[in-house]
C-alpha cells in the first residue's frame, strides 16, 4: 500500500534510433503513418523515491526544490507527473541519469517513463508498458505541449530493439525486430556512440520540422517519406544478417535527414562525418533530433584507426550494450 517505509528505485534505459525517426511526430504520421527502429542501450535514467517524514515534497535533479504545493514545482515534468499519478505530499525524489539531458539519446521522455513508473509502483497501482508509455506521451506532448513524438517513450517503456508502427489514429504497435543473435552482436561490435560535447534543444528543430510538415513543405515530406522507406528497409536487411548494409543505409538516411532543417549540422558536424567516413565508418547519423548531443557511426573494418581518427577532434567512445529490458522497479527496504 501507499506510504509504507519501503524506497523504490525506477530505472529505465535511453535508446538509439535505427531507422526511420522522425516519422513519429504527429504533425507526420496522423496524415501518412509513421514507422522506425529503435533500440534501447544500457544506459538509464534512474529515479529513486522514498516517502517523506514532512508533509513537504522535495525533488532533487540539477536542481533542489521543497514544495508545499506540487502547483509550486519549477520543474515541469515532475509537477505534471506528480498531478497526474495523484501524489500531492510527503514524497522525496531524485533524479540520477547516466547521460546528459538534451543529448539525442530521448532523457526526457525516459525521466517521464522512469518517474511515472516510480509513482505507481508508490501507489501500487500495475499499468501495462502499452499504458505507460501513453500516460507519458499525454503528459509531454498534450500537457506540456513539447514538439516530441512518441518513439522515446516507447523504447524506454519496451526495451528491447522494437519496430514501431505509429497509425494515423494514434495508435502505435510494438514489434521485436526478428534479428538472429549472432548478427546482433555483430551489429553492437561495430557501432559506436561519440558525444559530440555540446547538447542542442531539440524543440527547435523539431518545430521547425513540425511546422514544414503542417505547410504540406514538399521538400520535408518527401524526405520524411524516403526516411521511412529506409526504415522498413533497414528492418528487412537486418532480419536477413546483411548486416553491413545497415551502414550504408545510415548514410543515405544522415543525407536526408540533414536537409529537413539547416540546424540538423553544422561545420563541426560535418568535418567529424567526412573524416569517419575516410577512416571505416560505412555511414553515420546524429541522434535524435540533430544539432549536437551524440553521433552514431557504423564501422565494420579497422576499428582503431577510426577511433584514433575521433579523438582528433576530442572525441572519445561512449561505450554501450544493446538492452534487452524495458523500464522496472524494485522495492528496498
Amino acid at each position: 500500500m501507499e506510504g509504507d517505509n519501503s524506497m523504490i528505485i525506477s530505472r529505465a534505459p535511453v535508446r538509439i534510433s535505427m531507422g526511420g525517426g522522425g516519422t513519429d511526430l504527429p504533425s507526420y504520421y496522423e496524415k501518412f503513418g509513421g514507422f522506425l527502429l529503435a533500440a534501447a542501450i544500457n544506459k538509464y535514467v534512474h529515479i529513486l523515491l522514498n516517502r517523506r517524514f514532512e508533509e513537504s515534497i522535495r525533488l532533487s535533479y540539477s536542481k533542489t526544490e521543497i514544495v508545499d504545493d506540487i502547483r509550486q514545482i519549477e520543474h515541469s515534468i515532475f509537477r505534471e507527473s506528480l498531478k497526474y499519478a495523484g501524489v500531492k505530499k510527503q514524497v522525496e525524489i531524485v533524479s540520477i541519469a547516466d547521460v546528459p539531458s538534451n543529448c539525442g539519446l530521448g532523457t526526457s521522455s525516459t525521466f517521464t517513463v522512469a518517474l511515472l513508473n516510480a509513482l505507481y509502483s508508490y501507489k501500487r497501482e500495475y499499468h501495462p508498458l502499452q499504458e505507460l508509455a501513453e500516460r507519458a506521451c499525454h503528459i509531454e506532448i498534450n500537457v506540456l505541449k513539447e514538439p516530441i513524438g512518441k518513439q522515446d517513450q516507447y523504447a524506454s517503456c519496451f526495451g528491447g530493439f522494437n519496430a514501431y508502427t505509429f497509425n494515423k489514429d494514434g495508435t502505435v504497435d510494438v514489434e521485436p525486430v526478428a534479428i538472429s543473435d549472432g548478427a546482433f552482436v555483430e551489429l553492437q561490435n561495430n557501432m559506436f556512440l561519440f558525444y559530440l560535447n555540446k547538447k542542442r534543444s531539440a524543440g527547435d528543430i523539431l518545430k521547425d520540422q513540425n511546422r514544414k510538415t503542417k505547410q504540406n513543405n514538399d521538400n520535408v515530406i518527401d524526405r520524411l517519406h524516403k526516411i521511412k522507406e529506409i526504415g522498413h528497409y533497414t528492418r528487412k536487411i537486418l532480419e536477413k544478417n546483411k548486416i553491413d548494409d545497415f551502414g550504408d543505409l545510415l548514410h543515405e538516411h544522415w543525407l536526408l535527414k540533414r536537409g529537413i532543417s539547416s540546424k540538423i549540422s553544422d561545420d563541426f558536424i560535418d568535418e567529424v562525418y567526412e573524416s569517419a567516413r575516410k577512416n571505416g565508418a560505412l555511414g553515420g547519423k546524429v541522434i535524435g533530433a540533430g544539432g549536437g548531443g551524440f553521433v552514431l557511426f557504423y564501422v565494420p573494418g579497422n576499428k582503431a584507426a577510426f577511433i584514433s581518427s575521433m579523438k582528433k577532434f576530442g572525441l572519445n567512445p561512449t561505450w554501450f550494450a544493446f538492452e534487452r529490458e524495458g523500464v522496472k522497479a524494485g522495492f528496498y527496504s
